[in-house]
């Protein structure tokens, strides 16, 4: 252990100010990318819902180790059962039947997986499977009851670009969500299975990636099409990374537990610097499993899986993947593409866009209720105004609703309000839940003038500027500041 904390400090202290020569290095990364989905569980009709307290019963268990159908041994159950561990599991009675339990054979599949799942592979320009074989992959760590978790390719040879070149995605899968681990002592471990068995997509590519910035551009992309897709779940822990990493004439090692993307390019030059210091140190490096840690080193987890894991799952029929069935599958706009829509159609800026897109906001339709105010101005008061009470009057801006903008949105489109006043209006409405609209009531162009006549002749000498502030902290909120300008610009000369 002081060994390698050592080796640790070396990296830190040497790579810091040095950049790595990827291309030198022969460096090759694939990413494995890991999505739940929503609605219920891949083969029962337990719901996709994640509970954290208040068990209602709890299960113990052993488990032992199977040959493959070849007769051979997989080299990680091998390290786990050497653990000799035994196995506690909590669930909820709403949440978990026999099915998690491994206590009653798999119904049916959730054909809504399914059509997500072809959708995704559609999307990532892969190609469908003609017959969908559910496997079982052997797991002996206790996060699945059963000893293994079920899982079947759905499409293959697809690809995504990228700024620093083409990258294959390789398989698409459909596969069983693992318990959550709770507790991990000496002799014993604790799993919470409310998650087990929710619906998860992974998407592996090739080795085509070169270095951690086209890693975290990657993900980027392949997450960006997995919430293109309705029935993919949101939120953090709903979709993690796993990155292999391997130095020309080395062997892969696997890094799990990405959740974070910014993370990514850190711990990836962090463990290329590992790998060189060990092999500077001439110790042979081993083909491992190792886990991403907050401070982007990483740690030991297990030794690499083998194919002798997998064996076929004769609980489960066959699917066959037809042309009539493909047909059906009706392939959603890309999150991207929508963004440049918005972009282009009421020149918004791409940041403003991306959060209309993201908070699922119809702007189309508020564009086409308020035709007399600016849609770039609509989507200021949607996205950037809250932000701006937020840090000015730290206000809750979560109280404003999508009705609490129509109705400012509404005021502004008859000439109720001026846009100055918006920010004071959505404040109330956080405030007290009322618009009082005698304290916003706009002035006539007359009264504005007369105001500014009076400002200017108190205020001899003062500059545009000055003058701007002085009226617009007077009449504020109940004149424009385009028609207040103006008629400075105007008194001055």
């Amino acid at each position: 252990m002081k060994l390698v904390t050592n080796i640790y400090q070396n990296i830190i202290i040497f790579y810091m100010d040095n950049s790595l020569n990827y291309e030198k290095l022969g460096l090759r990364i694939g990413l494995e990318c890991h999505q739940q989905l929503d609605g219920h569980k891949l083969f029962c009709k337990c719901p996709c819902i994640i509970k954290d307290e208040n068990y209602d019963f709890e299960v113990k268990r052993f488990l032992r180790l199977s040959e493959s159908e070849l007769g051979s041994l997989d080299p990680a159950a091998q390290f786990e059962l050497r653990k000799n561990k035994y196995f506690i599991y909590k669930g909820y009675n709403n949440l978990n039947c026999l099915v998690e339990l491994d206590e009653s054979p798999p119904e049916e599949l959730n054909k809504k997986a399914l059509d997500i799942a072809l959708q995704i592979t559609l999307l990532l320009n892969a190609k469908p499977v003609d017959v969908v074989q559910f496997m079982r992959k052997m797991v002996i760590d206790g996060s699945n009851v059963s000893g293994f978790q079920r899982t079947a390719v759905i499409g293959f040879n697809g690809y995504i670009d990228t700024s620093e070149g083409k990258v294959n995605i390789l398989s698409v899968c459909l596969e069983e969500e693992s318990a959550k681990k709770l507790e991990d002592a000496d002799s014993f471990r604790v799993y919470n299975i409310s998650r087990l068995c929710i619906p998860l997509i992974e998407i592996a590519t090739g080795p085509d990636i070169h270095s951690p910035s086209q890693a975290k551009e990657c993900a980027e992309k392949i997450g960006m099409v997995l919430r293109s897709v309705k029935g993919v779940k949101r939120g953090l822990g709903t979709i993690r990374q796993d990155v292999n990493i391997s130095i020309k004439g080395h062997p892969r090692i696997e890094v799990k537990g990405f959740q974070d993307l910014r993370s990514i390019s850190k711990v990836v030059d962090y463990e290329i610097s590992r790998q060189l210091e060990l092999i500077k140190k001439n110790f042979k490096l081993i083909s491992e499993v190792r886990k991403a840690e907050p401070d982007f080193t990483t740690s030991f987890l297990r030794p690499m899986p083998g194919s002798s894991r997998m064996y076929p799952e004769t609980d489960i029929k066959s699917i066959y993947i037809t042309k009539e069935l493909l047909s059906k599958i009706k392939i959603p706009e890309l999150i991207a593409d929508k963004v440049e829509n918005l972009e282009e159609l009421y020149y918004l800026q791409p940041e403003i866009a991306r959060e209309i897109i993201k908070k699922e906001i119809n702007f189309e339709h508020f564009v086409n209720e308020y035709r007399n105010v600016d849609p770039k101005f609509i989507a200021r008061v949607i996205i950037e105004i809250p932000k701006d009470i937020k840090s000015r009057f730290n206000l809750d801006i979560t109280k404003l609703s999508e009705d609490n903008f129509h109705a400012v949105l509404e005021l502004v489109d008859n000439n109720k309000i001026s846009k100055d006043a918006v920010i004071d209006v959505l404040s109330d409405l956080i405030k007290t839940g009322v618009i009082n609209l005698n304290n916003y009531k706009i002035l006539s162009k007359e009264n504005i003038e007369e105001d500014i006549k009076k400002i200017i002749s108190n205020n001899p000498g003062a500059s545009f500027g000055a003058l701007m502030g002085i009226v617009m902290s007077k009449l504020k909120g109940k004149a424009d500041g385009k028609l207040v300008s103006e008629l400075i610009k105007k008194h001055l000369k």
